[in-house]
């Protein structure tokens, strides 16, 4: 498990950076331009300027809508991976005993493990499927935003969007918001002692990376992020209370 989760973190990570070195502000959106514009920058931008021109030329509140309207459509993706999470801490109890059991046959807690999952129909790597979609959303999002040239022209509240937040209050926010989903995931369900180590490293390394890049990059993404990660701590705590 701590082994997936590093893996999962570094592959995050690589992806937003690799954003910030492939994409070109200022290059116009295409939609003949490849498979990448056409169904993911293209189609994001338009949405974007399209509830910016029934809300009265706003391009911060169309950002808002259209991230709340992102979210709903993954939200089927997301009460999968928080159900699938909470079901494979209710069953570390199991996993544990055997491990003690078969502790010097790695196949056989294989097997065992495997057979476990099967009985209660939980698929270990369910969990991993949304981090992996909203990936290329996060990066199309600052495609369609750095390169959509009515939004660098516009402000939200006290920033210009097309660029980073001058007061890093946005990307604080962010760090913020994301630092209380991580907590409140660790703390809605009972958590062995290494998975909870696992979530103090996450608590920690994945706000001060939001922070960092957020820092860098036009306010309007770090201003999705932190509607994001509101919209993802009321769902979790719906989630969780429906479960229990």
């Amino acid at each position: 498990m701590r082994k997936r989760t590093y893996i999962i973190l570094l592959l995050v990570v690589i992806a937003i950076f690799s954003t910030g070195c492939s994409a070109k502000p200022g290059t116009q959106i295409d939609p003949a331009n490849g498979i990448w514009d056409k169904y993911f920058v293209y189609p994001l931008s338009i949405t974007i300027d399209f509830f910016a021109k029934i809300l009265f030329n706003n391009y911060g509140l169309a950002i808002i809508v259209t991230t709340i309207l992102i979210r709903f459509l993954v939200l089927p993706l997301m009460i999968t991976q928080i159900r699938s999470t909470k079901k494979m801490q209710d069953l570390q109890p199991e996993i544990t005993k055997i491990r003690e059991k078969y502790k010097d046959n790695a196949q056989k807690i294989q097997e065992e493990t495997m057979k476990l999952f099967q009985k209660h129909n939980v698929n270990p790597l369910s969990g991993c499927l949304p981090i992996f979609i909203q990936m290329p959303i996060l990066i199309a999002f600052y495609h369609a935003i750095s390169r959509n040239a009515f939004i660098a022209e516009h402000d939200f509240l006290w920033v210009s969007l097309g660029t980073p937040d001058p007061y890093y209050i946005f990307p604080i926010l962010a760090a913020i918001t994301t630092y209380l989903q991580i907590k409140m995931t660790s703390t809605s369900v009972a958590v062995t002692p290494q998975a909870a180590q696992q979530q103090k490293i996450m608590a920690v390394v994945m706000p001060a990376m939001i922070l960092f890049i957020g820092i860098s990059l036009p306010a309007a993404l770090a201003l999705y992020w932190v509607i994001g990660n509101i919209f993802s701590i009321a769902q979790t705590k719906l989630i969780y209370r429906t479960t229990k």
